[in-house]
C-alpha cells in the first residue's frame, strides 16, 4: 500500500510518496514560483524565425517562450499539400491562445503548444479536436469499448471538441464522466470569455496546486492514507476532494505530532541522498549519476561486490538491482530528457535481455511518457523521459561558489533544503569573510575534517575545505597533493 505525505508551509509545499515504507517520489513547489505546465496564456508573437520553423512568444515571463511549427494545431490539421509556409501561419504581433507543455529549464524558456487541452479527474478535454480516445494504459479491449461507448452517449450534440479517457476512469461510472464533461466545458467557456476581454500577454488559466494535483493524479486504490501536517491545507484539500475527487476524501488525515512529519518518516534524509552523485546498492555496488543540461548519465559499478562463485553472475545480479534502483532515482530526482545508462558489460546475451526486460518492466509504472532503446554497440541503454519541470537538484541547489560547476550547494532561501554543500565542502551560502572566520576556528575545522570526503587521502586539505591556517594544523605528513573529489 502507498502512503502520501504532504508538508505545507507558507513558502512551499513538499510531497513524498511512499510504497512499502520506501520513498518513491518527492515533489516540491514554491508559492513564489509555481509550476507553469498546464497554464494557458494569451501570448503575443515577439519574433518569427522562418529558418527554424519556430517563433518566440511573450507570455509575461522573464524569458520569451518557444513555439515550434509541430506544436501549432492549424499546421498539423492542414489539408493543403504542401502546407502553408510557417511565416504565413503567424506574424509578429499576433495574439495566440497557448498552453505551456514544458516549463523553463536552465537558460531555456518554456515550450508552448496552440492545442489547449484541459485535464479533469477522468477526462482530458480537447476543445479544438473532435476526437474520442482512450488511454493506452487501459489495455482490456472490452473496458476500452465500454468507456468509449459510455462517453459517446454523454457528449452534447453541439460539442465540437473531443475527449481522451484517462487511466483514472477505468472504474468510473457514467455519473463521474458526466460530471467531468460538464465541468471541463464550463471551464473552457470561462477561458474563452476572459481571452476576449484581456490584452496579450495575460494568464487565462492556472493549473492546480501541487497538493491538488496529487489528489487528482497519483492517488489510486492502492493509496492507504494521505497525511497532511497543516490544518489549513487539510481543510482546503477536503473541500477540493469532496467536489472533484471523492475517493480521496476518506483517506485525508491530519498529522498533529510534535516531531515534523518529514523528520518522522526520514524524508529529509532521503532528499539529502537524492541530491548526491553516488547511490549505494544493497549488494555492495553503486550508481554514479551525473546531471547536465544536455543529458543525464548513469554509471553502474560492482564496487566491493564480487559474488561468491562466478564474476559474470555478480555482474548480472548488480545490473538487475541497478535496473530497479535507477528507475526509483528517476522518480526521486524528477529526471527527464535524454538519460544514458551504462550498465556493467555483460557477455551473456540472455543476461542482457533479462536486465533490459527488468528495466522496461520497472519503467512501465511511470506516469509520464518514456521510451527505452536496447543496448547500443557501446553497451549503453538510451532512455528518453518527458521532462515537464526542473529536477529536484535544479529546484533545491545552485552552483557552489568554490567548487562550481562540478558541485552544488543548497539555496539558503529554501526552508527545506539541506544547509551544506552536497560535496561535503562544509560551506553554506554566506559571505567569504564569514568562512574565513570559521576556518580559523580549530573546533570548526575538526568538524569539517570529520565530514570531508577527501579525508581518507590523509593529505593536505583542498582549498574548498578550509583556509591554509587550519590546513596546516591537520596535515599528517607532507605528501604530493591529490586532486579533490569535488574537482574544484
Amino acid at each position: 500500500m502507498d502512503d502520501t505525505l504532504i508538508n505545507g508551509t507558507p513558502q512551499e509545499t513538499r510531497v513524498a510518496v511512499q510504497a512499502a515504507g520506501v520513498v518513491q517520489e518527492i515533489l516540491l513547489e514554491r508559492a513564489a514560483s509555481r509550476a507553469l505546465v498546464g497554464n494557458i496564456f494569451l501570448g503575443k508573437v515577439a519574433r518569427v524565425l522562418p529558418g527554424t520553423q519556430s517563433a518566440f512568444i511573450d507570455i509575461g515571463l522573464e524569458r520569451a517562450a518557444f513555439l515550434h511549427v509541430a506544436d501549432i494545431l492549424a499546421y498539423r490539421q492542414a489539408t493543403i499539400t504542401p502546407p502553408l509556409p510557417f511565416e504565413r501561419l503567424i506574424a509578429e504581433g499576433d495574439a495566440l491562445l497557448v498552453r505551456v507543455v514544458k516549463g523553463p529549464i536552465g537558460t531555456k524558456g518554456a515550450r508552448l503548444s496552440t492545442q489547449v487541452p484541459l485535464t479533469g479527474r477522468t477526462l482530458v478535454y480537447l476543445p479544438q479536436d473532435a476526437h474520442i480516445g482512450v488511454s493506452q494504459r487501459i489495455e482490456n479491449e472490452a473496458d476500452r469499448a465500454h468507456l468509449r461507448e459510455m462517453l459517446t452517449r454523454l457528449v452534447p450534440a453541439d460539442e465540437i471538441g473531443g475527449y481522451i479517457i484517462r487511466t483514472n476512469a477505468k472504474d468510473a461510472t457514467e455519473a463521474d464522466l458526466a460530471a467531468d464533461v460538464e465541468y471541463l466545458r464550463k471551464r473552457y467557456r470561462q477561458i474563452a470569455v476572459v481571452a476576449d476581454q484581456v490584452t496579450a500577454p495575460s494568464l487565462l488559466y492556472q493549473e492546480l496546486s501541487l497538493a491538488q494535483r496529487v489528489l487528482r493524479d497519483p492517488v489510486s486504490e492502492e493509496t492507504s492514507s494521505i497525511r497532511i501536517d497543516s490544518r489549513e491545507n487539510l481543510v482546503a484539500l477536503q473541500a477540493f476532494a469532496a467536489q472533484y475527487v471523492s475517493r480521496a476524501a476518506a483517506r485525508l488525515a491530519h498529522y498533529s505530532g510534535e516531531r515534523p512529519l518529514f523528520d518522522l518518516y526520514l524524508i529529509n534524509e532521503e532528499i539529502g541522498r537524492a541530491l548526491g552523485q553516488r547511490v549505494e546498492l544493497k549488494s555492495g555496488g553503486y550508481l554514479i549519476i551525473d546531471q547536465t543540461e544536455a543529458m543525464t548519465t548513469v554509471d553502474v559499478s560492482t564496487g566491493g561486490f564480487v559474488g561468491t562463485r562466478r564474476f559474470d553472475d555478480a555482474i548480472f545480479k548488480t545490473n538487475l538491482e541497478a535496473a530497479q534502483a535507477i528507475v526509483r532515482q528517476l522518480w526521486l530526482r524528477n529526471l527527464g530528457g535524454i538519460i544514458v545508462v551504462d550498465f556493467i558489460d555483460m557477455s551473456n546475451a540472455e543476461h542482457r535481455d533479462a536486465v533490459l526486460t527488468e528495466f522496461k518492466k520497472a519503467l512501465a509504472r511511470d506516469r509520464v511518457r518514456i521510451t527505452v532503446s536496447g543496448f547500443t554497440k557501446l553497451g549503453l541503454v538510451e532512455v528518453t523521459r518527458m521532462r515537464t519541470c526542473e529536477s529536484l537538484a535544479h529546484v533545491l541547489c545552485e552552483s557552489c561558489p568554490t567548487c562550481a560547476p562540478t558541485a552544488a550547494r543548497s539555496r539558503r532561501r529554501s526552508p527545506s533544503a539541506a544547509k551544506f554543500c552536497a560535496t561535503s565542502c562544509g560551506r553554506h551560502g554566506s559571505s567569504a569573510s564569514r568562512w574565513r572566520r570559521r576556518a580559523n576556528s580549530a573546533s570548526w575545522a575538526r568538524r569539517a575534517w570529520s565530514t570531508c570526503s577527501w579525508k581518507r587521502s590523509r593529505s593536505r586539505w583542498c582549498c574548498c575545505r578550509t583556509s591554509s591556517a587550519s590546513r596546516s594544523r591537520f596535515r599528517s605528513r607532507p605528501r604530493t597533493a591529490r586532486s579533490c573529489t569535488t574537482s574544484c
